[in-house]
């Protein structure tokens, strides 16, 4: 019996189960329903609207054949210059994830609702991260770049910013997921509040935030190639000087190597991953095990086993608690610290590789303390002249910009989600159909997500011409590639009990997947579309700099030509379409979770 059928119940009285159907609160629950039936509407109008059709890829056939001819044969640098921009590209994205990790966990911490007992805190941290998530992380490189100059310098620092806004976010709802049982036996001993985080939170969180760290370094390699159009150095910058000089040869081939860094990547960070994350499975058993995530022998409201480690600091805690409560104080001789086992040895060997790899990076970004320091004094300077913002030719030309923009994001958004279903279903090897081509299809998103979207929109604007449907188009397949993965993701960590009980009834697999797998997936897959788009706006801004209209024309024309005003005031639009956005989110995921 659900908690909301139960307030509704009288005292003594079963709950009828049609009671939250019947209730005087209809009409709002079917709100939020009619609410995602009109922006599906919206978006498919947009598709419409923006003329994206067959009849538009087969009149650009032409022009790609053409493009293609120009391309082709690729233009390598020197094996030389193409090692130290590789390097520079490298140290960059992961000294801007370094940077981000290291401001997201103590507003992660403010942000987290059930760690920070002011809700005015926990609110005020959560808006700063909404804001360094609006301000997309080209317009943070564009002030970044009048402070310390061009360099990697500004790259670091505007990634780095920028990246708060979803590490931190990301964070802060994994802290807010986390059971309190293991808290409260380590505070009824006695335990401080940073032993609580460390012995009986981090444990929790631990493998959330290595997987949120790993997604956000390939997010950052990618960004650079953006940010290299606004005077940050590295791949990005190359590839910007080639394309502005028509040399397509150089620009694709330099983006065919950001293409292999990212796959590298891809594949480098799913290794660290499962090594530092991997928790061992009984094998050769016939006792029906735990449900997933939860060690057997622990306490139905303990914390889940995620990850190897967090059991572990759940039984510490089980275990204080019980010398606490025992009536002489007898210590339980815990075992608070786990036997060296292959598998700790090898998490330990990853996690000290990887610490000396930031080192490296840290050094090879060729950060200067002098040039920081100096940056830091111009920064009142700088940020004054963005300040008040204005529009000299009017708000009505910036509105319209904007509402491109949209319709691009709503375009591209809805054509990814299409395309990423069947994918993601092929993807994930718990429900396809053929579960022997499931690594083909996860190999196919990884190599997706690999290409720069800039890039992409690039390639689009020769060939479909100037204008929103090169940005709509780019935005849908790089969409195709992040929800295709993070549908299959999504899948595969169902519990497989109520598929597997339906099955044993004598259900077909697309029974199975409609009646079992579907529906408990459905929350988990708006959320990701809603959080796609909200990715796709600012993205759509962005692609404006390289001719795919919308605001973000607007937007590097006001930059050109030295009107910071307009420049805020681009981004106050932006930011507040961003925060509506954001507010309808929450609350639709509110409703369907």
């Amino acid at each position: 019996m659900s908690t909301r059928t139960e307030a509704r119940s009288l005292p003594g009285q079963a709950a009828s189960p049609h009671a939250a159907r019947l209730g005087p609160n209809r009409g709002v629950r079917l709100l939020p329903h009619l609410s995602l039936l009109a922006l599906a509407g919206a978006a498919c109008w947009a598709v419409v609207d923006l003329r994206i059709n067959l009849a538009t890829l087969i009149d650009g056939f032409h022009n790609a054949v053409s493009f293609a001819g120009r391309m082709l044969p690729l233009d390598f640098p020197p094996a030389a210059d193409l090692l130290r921009l590789s390097g520079e590209t490298l140290s960059m994205a992961l000294c801007a994830t370094l940077l981000s990790l290291l401001l997201s966990i103590p507003v992660s911490l403010l942000a987290a609702r059930n760690l920070t007992p002011n809700r005015y805190l926990s609110g005020a941290a959560r808006s700063l991260i909404v804001l360094a998530r609006a301000v997309p992380d080209v317009i943070m490189a564009i002030a970044a770049v009048r402070i310390f100059g061009l360099g990697a310098t500004a790259g670091i620092i505007a990634m780095g910013l920028h990246s708060v806004g979803m590490v931190g976010k990301l964070y802060a709802d994994a802290l807010e997921e986390t059971h309190d049982a293991p808290r409260r036996a380590l505070r009824s001993a006695g335990s401080s509040f940073p032993q609580e985080l460390a012995s009986a939170v981090l444990p929790q969180v631990l493998p959330s935030f290595i997987a949120t760290a790993l997604h956000r370094l390939d997010v950052n390699l990618r960004s650079s190639v953006l940010l290299g159009f606004v005077g940050v150095g590295g791949l990005g910058y190359e590839i910007a000087q080639s394309f502005q000089r028509l040399d397509y040869r150089r620009g694709m081939a330099l983006a065919a190597v950001v293409l292999l860094l990212c796959l590298l990547m891809e594949l480098l960070s799913g290794t660290i991953r499962r090594a530092l994350l991997r928790t061992p499975h009984p094998r050769n058993s016939r006792k029906p095990g735990p449900p997933r995530g939860v060690t057997a022998g622990t306490a139905p409201n303990a914390a889940p086993n995620t990850a190897t480690g967090a059991g572990e600091g759940t039984a510490a805690a089980a275990a204080i608690a019980k010398t606490a409560n025992s009536p002489d104080h007898t210590p339980a001789r815990p075992a608070t610290t786990p036997p060296w086992t292959p598998a700790r040895l090898r998490r330990w060997v990853y996690g000290t590789v990887t610490a000396a790899v930031l080192i490296a990076a840290v050094r090879g970004a060729d950060l200067s303390p002098h040039q920081l320091l100096n940056g830091l004094g111009q920064l009142p300077t700088v940020l004054g002249q963005y300040l008040p913002p204005t529009a000299p030719g009017g708000m009505a030309g910036l509105l319209d910009a904007l509402w491109v923009t949209v319709k691009t994001a709503l375009a591209g958004t809805l054509l990814g989600m299409v395309l990423a279903l069947p994918v993601g279903l092929l993807a994930a090897q718990n429900v396809s159909p053929w579960p022997r081509l499931s690594p083909a299809f996860r190999t196919l998103t990884v190599a997706i997500r690999g290409i720069p979207e800039i890039v992409l929109a690039i390639v689009l604007v020769v060939i479909t011409g100037l204008g929103p449907v090169a940005g709509a188009l780019a935005l849908a397949v790089g969409s195709l590639g992040f929800l295709g993965k993070l549908t299959a993701d999504s899948l595969e960590e169902l519990h497989p009990g109520p598929s597997r009980a339906l099955a044993a009834t004598g259900a077909s697999r697309r029974q199975v997947f409609f009646a079992a797998d579907f529906p408990r997936v459905l929350p988990a897959l708006l959320g990701h579309v809603l959080y796609q788009l909200d990715v796709n706006i600012r993205s759509a801004a962005l692609l404006g700099v390289v001719g795919a209209g919308g605001i973000g024309f607007e937007l590097l024309n006001a930059a050109r030509v030295l009107e910071y005003g307009l420049v805020t005031t681009t981004v106050l639009l932006l930011l507040t379409t961003t925060l509506l956005l954001e507010a309808f989110s929450t609350w639709t995921r509110r409703t369907f979770t």
